[in-house]
């Protein structure tokens, strides 16, 4: 996102003939470290959910915009990544609201190409059906670990980045996550991991 990516209303026609082309407004420069560092995750999070790198690049662009408006005020409350996270996770949701569809991880995709390897990633077994499904109902930490993890393939240490977490925090909801999925699922426990505390979610 150049600065001419944020905000620009001229058509590139409008430039040619000897016409001035306005200058867009200069972009706060924590704001674009920001940016640099967090679009291709945001990127990536919005297509495995819209199914479509044109759509998640739509959509990413107005998550950014209503960042950007509001960029002094998310920096004064803090937790700056766990508020953008969710500023993403709103514009993903309302253009799947507004399309009338599930997300595209459930229906299309190399997502479910890959379901029996994401399954062994989760040490579930074929017979879990609903996987997915049971993903979205997840608390948001875990979901999000959950889905960098095991859908996008992300290390723990670049998710911890991303979520402004400590990696111990990023394994803690990783393992809860999963065990809320295999509570969810009525699944029994991996062999040698089934003390019933360790079973609990929380």
């Amino acid at each position: 996102m150049g600065n001419g990516d944020v905000s620009t209303d001229a058509s590139p026609q409008d430039g040619g003939h000897g016409q001035r082309v306005q200058a867009p407004p200069e972009l706060p420069l924590d704001f674009e470290a920001f940016y640099l560092g967090h679009q291709e995750f945001f990127h990536d999070f919005a297509e495995i959910h819209l199914g479509g790198r044109r759509v998640a690049e739509d959509v990413v662009h107005h998550v950014f915009l209503e960042i950007l408006g509001g960029w002094d005020e998310l920096l004064q409350q803090g937790d700056l990544e766990q508020q953008t996270l969710a500023v993403l996770h709103r514009g993903v949701t309302r253009r799947l609201e507004s399309d009338g569809r599930p997300p595209a991880f459930l229906i299309n995709g190399p997502i479910t190409q890959n379901l029996e390897a994401v399954r062994n990633q989760l040490e579930f077994n074929s017979s879990a059906g609903g996987l997915y499904e049971a993903i979205l109902e997840l608390p948001t930490r875990q979901f999000t670990v959950i889905v960098l993890r095991h859908l996008l393939g992300y290390p723990t240490k670049r998710i911890a980045r991303y979520m402004g977490l400590d990696t111990r925090t990023v394994d803690y909801h990783g393992r809860k996550g999963k065990e809320r999925l295999r509570i969810r699922l009525d699944l029994p426990a991996p062999a040698g991991k089934n003390n019933p505390r360790k079973g609990t979610a929380q």
